[in-house]
This record gives structure tokens, sequence and C-alpha cells, in this order.
């Protein structure tokens, strides 16, 4: 058996989500639509950022760093997912190359819901601790929390993914999902994964637990903080900041705990698949859409941006009209 692993004779293949082609193209169609969507809005909130000097703020920073994974997570996973629903065959997925897709997608997730709860701590120290904003989240500071949770994601991924795939797969089997997460490739090995079913629950902890619980903490003291503002204007300000994150915040650790934090015993490959659709291919695209939508100043970032990029070239394509008009009628 662990000859097999060793000569990469051990092919995966994804669970279609229907047997009916017409049903895989409108759900190809879907897939690509939020894919684009969620590319295209990430990366214009990353972009906008990074190119208004108004925006480089601690809060926006650690946005611009959310955005940045979102894109690359989503591109972990969409492009074989929309190749394998597309396909009229069974996509294979040779062990290395699903051990790849899985570290990538344990790295970038686990670093995104710690960024999350890092971002809670900057609204927590910027509503509570105005006076010390910047002092405390000094521009090393935020650096410093931004690389720390690429790190730790990092290193729980290399772990878990080396873990997993040291257990022995006997032959090519079928994921019950449509990308290689842990629960469904765990259970394709011939071997006993009680350990890696522990270890797993650790992670789990350590990347949505932990977080979840210093997230609440935050948001209590932030609650009771912004309950004792006497001004209406800043109290609406502060709610309208620290909601966005919030709901973002909901949609990533709800879905997730979902799935990693039940025992293994009760996993469900049929929710499991809805489920991971949900964070996979939807909450990216909520996410740029709920920031830009409860956002004020971002939201004003990215009209500017918009005029900038419109204007010149609705200018150039009535120039180009003139030109062409007066060639006309200097031709007659």
């Amino acid at each position: 058996m662990e000859e097999a692993n060793q000569t990469g004779m051990v092919h995966f293949h994804f669970r279609p989500f229907s047997r009916l082609p017409e049903v895989q193209v409108v759900i190809f169609v879907t897939f690509l639509g939020m894919y684009l969507v969620s590319v295209s809005g990430n990366l214009s909130i990353f972009l906008t950022i990074w190119m208004n000097r108004c925006l480089h703020t601690p809060m926006y920073f650690f946005l611009a760093n959310l955005a940045a994974l979102e894109v690359l997570y989503s591109s972990t996973i969409a492009p074989l997912t929309l190749a394998s629903v597309l396909s009229t065959e069974s996509t294979l997925i040779s062990l290395p190359g699903c051990g790849t897709q899985m570290f990538f997608f344990i790295f970038l997730g686990s670093a995104d819901c710690i960024l999350l709860a890092v971002m809670a701590y900057d609204r927590f120290v910027a509503i509570c601790h105005p006076l010390r904003y910047t002092l405390i989240m000094s521009w090393r500071v935020c650096v410093q929390l931004a690389v720390g949770s690429l790190v730790l994601g990092f290193a729980l991924a290399l772990q878990l993914t080396v873990l997993i795939f040291r257990l022995p797969f006997c032959s090519s089997k079928e994921i019950s999902l449509f990308y290689c997460d842990v629960l469904p490739v765990m259970r394709l090995a011939c071997a006993d994964t009680h350990v890696h079913e522990v270890t797993l629950f650790v992670v789990s902890v350590i990347v949505l637990t932990i977080p979840s619980l210093l997230i609440t903490l935050s948001y209590v003291f932030i609650v009771a903080a912004i309950l004792k503002m006497r001004s209406a204007e800043g109290r609406h300000k502060a709610f309208s900041t620290c909601s966005s994150h919030l709901t973002v915040v909901l949609l990533q650790y709800g879905c997730t705990s979902v799935i990693y934090l039940c025992p293994s015993s009760r996993y469900s490959p049929d929710r499991g698949q809805v489920v991971s659709v949900v964070y996979t291919f939807v909450t990216p695209v909520l996410n740029p859409l709920i920031y830009s939508m409860r956002n004020r100043e971002l939201k004003e970032a990215l009209k500017r941006a918009m005029r900038r990029l419109l204007v010149p070239q609705t200018q150039e394509a009535l120039l180009g009209l003139f030109l062409s008009v007066k060639l006309n009628v200097d031709g007659l």
C-alpha cells in the first residue's frame, strides 16, 4: 500500500454535482460567475486601498491583506472545480496534486480566520483606546500581526498535510467533495485515522475556536464602549465600521465550524458539499460587497477609482467619434 503512494499510482477523482449534463452546465456558469465576481471585487478593494494614501491606516491594511487572501483562497479551489464540472469524464488528480491543493486550502483558510481575529483586535483598540491607538497599532505591529497570521497558517497547514499524506491509500477512489478537503481524503485511507482526526480537531480549535473567543471578547468590550458614547454620530460610525467585519466573521466561522468542529463520525458528505460551496464560492463573493456597502470611506474611494478609470475611456471614445464624423464631413 505504501509502495502505491510512493510510486504515484494513486489517483483521486471528485464526485460530480449531478449526472445530468444540463445541470452541470448551469453549475459551471454559476460557479464561474461567482469566481469572477470574487476575484474582481477583492482585487478592486486591494488596489483601491493600495492606491489611496488616505486609506493607509491599520484597519484598511488588514482589509487589503484579507482581500488578497480571498483571491488566492478562491483560486486554490475554483479553477480545478470548474474544469471538473465542465468535463464529461471524471477529472483525476494525483496524490501530490491533491496534497498541494489541500496544503494551500488549509494555509490560506487558516490565515484568513486568524486575520479576522487580528482585525477584531484592531477595532477593539480603535474604539476602546482611541488616544493610544497610533501607539499600540504602529506599522511595525501591524506587519508583525499580518505576517504572524501567515506563518501560523503555514505551519499548521504543513504539519496537517504531511501527516495526512503519509497515510496509505490503496487505489484510485472518489472524493466526496469537489476539492481535496481533509475529512473526505482522510476517509479514503487504508489505515486507522484516529490520531489524524484528533490532530485535525486540535488545528480546528487553534484556527476557529480560539480566534472566535477572542473576537467575541473584543466585541463585548467594543459594544460596552459604544454604548457609553454620548455622540449619536460617533455611535453610528463605530457600529458601521464593526458591523461589516462582524458579518464576515459570522459567515466564515459559522460555515467552517459546522464542518471542522463536529465529530468526524457525524460528518455527512451531502451536508459537507453544500456548506463547502458556501465558504469556498459564496463567502468570497459576499466579503467585498459587505465591506464596500457598509464602509463609507471605502465606498467613496471605489467610486473615485471607477470615475478615474471610466472618464478617460469615455473621453477617448467621444474624441474618436468626433474625429470620424469630422472626416466624413470633410470627405463630403
